[in-house]
């Protein structure tokens, strides 16, 4: 019943609005509250409906074949031949109709054309009785608002061409503009709808912060990205770590660092005692469940930490257990050290086992490096590596260092027990 009408003429099927398209509107202005923007919102709907546009559908009912010839020779045979820029919408049934416009009377501001029942209608372009087909309609916000800047995706590099040109055409000056590159899945394909095969922004903030997605965003705008949930823990601690470095850089390289633009200039000063990497790795370790047993970790190297005193650190410890569970448990994996390994895991246990529980991480780090070289790991990741997947069941992780400083000395020395007491 409601097939071909206006977004904001059909019923919100989730009942919180007063049309779909009211709920839509209320579901981008909520995140564009949540993310900081200062905007002024304008309905479309309102805008045709208010007389706001009218000025300019009119110059569009003026210039209705110069505008037809910029689009149509952009078009497939069939739809070149009936199209306008002016779409009517059905007096009768509400409907938006694409269907051939048999005369424009530019003098009176009306088209006429066979509704869908097949009788003569005709129409005014203002008042919201018509709406306009979407590069002629991006064409008539840039000139009715007077937009000045624009940004689109680089699929749409010709639409912004024709939008342009339709723009001039209506008298109005197209914005400066900039494009930039399309996101990507994991394995480098273009994200697509119809697939699935991308991920939302309310999915991104489950398991990481509003911050780690602005840096995602404001990195390497015109380099295609893959955009996939393995690098939401890169991205919430690089944002940390720039942020960490931000009082201690000079003028220069503070308006460099990302942080400086996410901020507006003024980025809060904060240092956390632990890592989302380093979280990521203890829930995987101890398999989990509630922020308590993070939080015993935590203490054990940053006795002051708290949910209260560090609401930060507390929205970290909840992001990365609802990633562990999610994307980390599943794929865990271990498997027995081969022989090299073993020996190695053996001289790591028994060097552990002359090292006090407050042992520095610097100190740990060291001499997991010279153990790597003594048995022959002339690639040291190969041997980190090894200590991931044999311990962690996962092929990489955070410095292992300080992975034993959170975790504990004897802890660890009891993993690569387990660890060697499996293979038998």
């Amino acid at each position: 019943a409601h097939l071909g009408k206006p977004l904001t003429a059909i019923p919100d099927p989730f009942g919180t609005h007063e049309s779909y398209g009211a709920h839509m509107n209320a579901r981008l202005r909520a995140f564009l509250d949540r993310f900081g923007f200062d905007y002024e919102f304008k309905s479309a709907t309102e805008c045709y409906r208010s007389g706001q546009f009218d000025a300019v559908l009119l110059k569009v009912l003026e210039k209705h074949e110069e505008i037809r010839e910029v689009v149509a020779p952009h078009l497939g045979p069939e739809r070149r031949a009936t199209y306008s820029p002016i779409l009517p919408i059905s007096p009768r049934t509400g409907r938006v109709l694409q269907v051939p416009i048999l005369e424009t009377h530019p003098e009176r501001g009306t088209v006429v054309f066979r509704d869908e029942d097949g009788s003569l209608t005709e129409v005014p372009v203002t008042g919201g009785h018509c709406k306009l087909q979407w590069r002629a309609d991006w064409a008539l916000r840039w000139t009715a608002l007077e937009v000045d800047y624009e940004m689109a995706g680089k699929d749409l590099i010709d639409s912004v061409r024709l939008s342009g040109r339709i723009c001039r055409i209506l008298g109005g000056t197209p914005p400066a503009g900039f494009i930039y590159e399309l996101f990507l899945d994991e394995k480098g394909e273009k994200i697509s709808k119809s697939k699935g095969n991308g991920l939302t922004i309310d999915e991104w903030l489950r398991y990481g912060t509003k911050e780690s997605l602005m840096l995602f965003l404001y990195q390497h705008p015109r380099k295609a990205k893959r955009l996939y949930f393995d690098v939401i823990p890169r991205h919430v601690d690089e944002y940390q770590a720039l942020l960490e470095a931000y009082p201690t850089q000079d003028e220069a390289r503070r308006i460099a660092n990302p942080v400086w633009h996410i901020h507006d200039g003024d980025p809060p000063v904060e240092t956390l005692p632990i890592s989302y990497g380093m979280l990521l790795n203890l829930a995987s370790v101890v398999n989990a469940e509630t922020p308590e047993v993070l939080w015993g970790f935590i203490r054990r190297y940053a006795p002051e930490a708290s949910p209260e005193r560090s609401p930060r650190l507390a929205e970290l410890v909840e992001r990365a257990l609802a990633y562990y569970r999610d994307f980390v448990a599943p794929k865990k994996a271990y498997r027995a050290p081969d022989a090299r390994e073993r020996a190695a895991l053996r001289e790591l246990r028994d060097h552990l086992a002359t090292l006090p529980e407050d042992t520095p991480p610097e100190t740990i780090q060291h001499e997991l490096y010279e153990i790597g070289k003594r048995h022959g790991f002339t690639n040291l990741r190969d041997w980190f590596r090894a200590l991931y997947e044999v311990l962690l069941g996962q092929s990489e992780g955070p410095r292992f260092g300080s992975f034993v400083a959170y975790y504990g000395v004897a802890n660890t020395r009891k993993l690569i027990e387990d660890a060697l007491a499996r293979e038998g």
